[in-house]
């Protein structure tokens, strides 16, 4: 007997059907992954949060009461780690939504943004493609927290960061390029 569609598949054993649920449904363990990585981007929040209050606080303190230590040697690596502890949060985030969006079910409230919104993952190599951007943006950031305290001992060593520098620069054009692609 056929249909419109096709011929009729044959039908299932009871044991199969079951097997094929049981196969379905392991598709939750990815859940092992996503609650972890969620809970690991709201702790990496919260400390970043913590150490720019505590800097602030230190700033506001050194200019109206005076403090004891100079705020002016450890500002700017403060504040560019607690980028890099956020970027880091984002990748946990992206990668936790990413996954339940791909393997469990899909998000309903990214499903109304736009399709490039970072959450909004169609293929588990876009995910890839999402979290390798934010990733290279923390490297970028933790290099300038390491060139923040570089102390050039020879001309050799400045030679060394402008090639560091141009090819972060070349990493950051060919990646925008390729997102233009898309």
């Amino acid at each position: 007997m056929t249909t419109e569609s096709g011929p009729k598949p044959p039908r299932q054993g009871a044991r199969e059907r079951q097997f094929e649920r049981w196969l379905w449904n392991s598709r939750f363990l990815v859940m092992l992954a996503v609650l972890p990585s969620l809970a690991a981007a709201v702790v990496l929040f919260v400390i970043g949060t913590i150490d720019i209050i505590k800097l602030v606080i230190a700033t506001l303190t050194y200019y109206t009461v005076g403090g004891t230590v100079d705020i002016h040697d450890t500002l700017v690596p403060s504040v560019v780690m607690a980028v890099d502890i956020y970027l880091v949060a984002i990748v946990l985030l992206i990668f936790g939504l990413g996954v339940y969006r791909l393997f469990v079910s899909p998000i309903e409230q990214a499903e109304e943004h736009t399709p490039h919104h970072p959450f909004n993952v169609h293929s588990f190599d876009q995910l890839k493609d999402k979290i390798a951007r934010v990733v290279v943006l923390a490297v970028i950031i933790e290099f300038f927290r390491a060139v923040v305290d570089i102390r050039f001992q020879t001309p050799l060593d400045a030679i060394y960061l402008a090639l560091s520098v141009l090819a972060l620069a070349a990493a950051l054009f060919l990646m925008s390029r390729a997102q233009r692609k898309e």
